[in-house]
């Protein structure tokens, strides 16, 4: 069992930064993939981005590459998401998740329960 907890959320203007944290408890995080996804009011989740379990590969989605990166520090259990130049488009609920595999592309296996990102113009 993974817990993930994600923290860094909050309001910012257009073209602001935003540094999203997702701290995972057990002693199995270097084994996991991590990634993040989102949800709009609305609309379905999307994938953001993955990375996988040693850090060496991370996979982008086309919104959001070139802006946002992803990272991990398996010592400290936590993946972190910079987002830069951010757009009132970005606005969603923004959550961790881990996948099995190791990879960083899916299936989910945990989810945080989510921090919100809001972006105004």
């Amino acid at each position: 069992q993974v817990q993930l907890v994600e923290s860094g959320g909050g309001l910012v203007q257009a073209g602001g930064s935003l540094r999203l944290s997702c701290a995972a408890s057990g002693r199995t995080f270097s084994s996991y993939g991590m990634g993040w996804f989102r949800q709009a009011l609305g609309k379905e989740r999307e994938f953001v981005v993955g990375i996988s379990k040693t850090g060496r590969r991370t996979n982008y989605a086309d919104s959001v590459k070139g802006r946002f990166t992803i990272s991990r520090d398996n010592a400290k259990n936590t993946v972190y998401l910079q987002m830069n130049s951010l757009k009132p488009e970005d606005t969603a609920v923004y959550y961790c998740a881990a996948d099995q595999m190791g990879r960083g592309t899916g299936p989910v296996a945990y989810w945080g329960q989510g921090t919100q990102v809001t972006v105004s113009s």
